[in-house]
């Protein structure tokens, strides 16, 4: 069994024990209440010569283990905020991320960007637990959902208000991804089977991407060359955990990272309209 596996397994069992502990309507009763989605896709729409910036609240890794023992999950997204990161990713696993859900609702009463509920999404349940816990978005990876059940995530997180964040990382998951109607194309560059990580990945499959969807490139930024490079490719934001994590200066990583002061010409920046698409995703 892959550590892919392992985690989808896990997440199963812990979405099913919730499923006890919390049962759906009431969910869907904090829901209701609950104030109206921000605007992800629309935080991540690219002007010329920019890049976007989801910045991760992340913990731990499979693969790293604890990055920042003394991580201030909050504290951290209040600078990711200040610095101007456009969105923040939350990742919500617990066993092998140190996450959690409640980090979602601490984190949207701090910062007034949209936020993502980064977890390993296979269930309808998880989607009214991201809306009511403060998410404004999910993240829908099409290695571990075929194409009958992304679809109807995706229809059910535009039903409840979210965008969806629609990860690929082969040239016949980004055919999947555009056949579901994705506005949002993430292009993760970090296997999630060997953990390996690439740009090139993203090189690869940004040409398969007609002009519509956003592209995010997810996954191994360090240094602003990094950027450069899938930017002028055709990619409209960029996905950062470890790489702002681990930084000494956050402010001044982000400010690099987001290539601030600099101009960098994007060939599809001007095509990043929303197509015609079954889900917000």
């Amino acid at each position: 069994m892959s550590v892919l596996d392992e985690i989808v397994a896990n997440t199963r069992a812990e979405v099913a024990r919730r499923k006890s502990a919390v049962p759906r309507a009431t969910l869907e009763r904090h829901c209701d209440a609950a104030p109206a989605p921000r605007d992800f896709e629309g935080g991540l729409r690219p002007s010329p010569g920019a890049v976007r910036l989801i910045a991760e609240v992340k913990k731990a890794s499979p693969s790293r283990g604890v990055l920042s023992s003394g991580l201030d999950p909050v504290a951290l997204a209040t600078t990711y905020a200040t610095h101007g990161a456009h969105a923040i990713s939350v990742l919500t696993d617990e066993k092998y991320f140190q996450g959690s859900l409640d980090l979602l609702g601490r984190i949207r009463g701090a910062v007034e960007v949209p936020l993502l509920r980064k977890d390993f999404t296979i269930d309808e349940y998880q989607l009214w637990e991201a809306r009511a816990a403060g998410a404004d978005a999910v993240l829908l990876i099409i290695a571990i959902l075929e194409p009958p059940h992304l679809r109807d995530l995706g229809a059910a997180a535009k039903g409840l208000g979210l965008a969806a964040l629609v990860e690929c990382h082969t040239a016949a998951e980004v055919d999947a991804a555009l056949a579901a109607g994705s506005r949002i194309i993430g292009i993760n560059n970090r296997d999630l089977h060997t953990f390996e990580t690439r740009i090139e990945t993203t090189l690869e499959l940004l040409p398969l991407v007609p002009p519509g969807p956003i592209l995010v490139s997810e996954s191994g930024f360090v240094d602003p060359a990094q950027v450069r490079r899938v930017v002028e490719a055709g990619a409209h934001a960029i996905l950062v955990g470890e790489g702002l994590v681990t930084a000494g200066d956050v402010g001044a990583r982000i400010r690099e990272l987001t290539l601030q002061g600099e101009r960098v010409d994007s060939p599809t920046a001007s095509a990043a309209a929303p197509p015609t698409a079954q889900f917000n995703g």
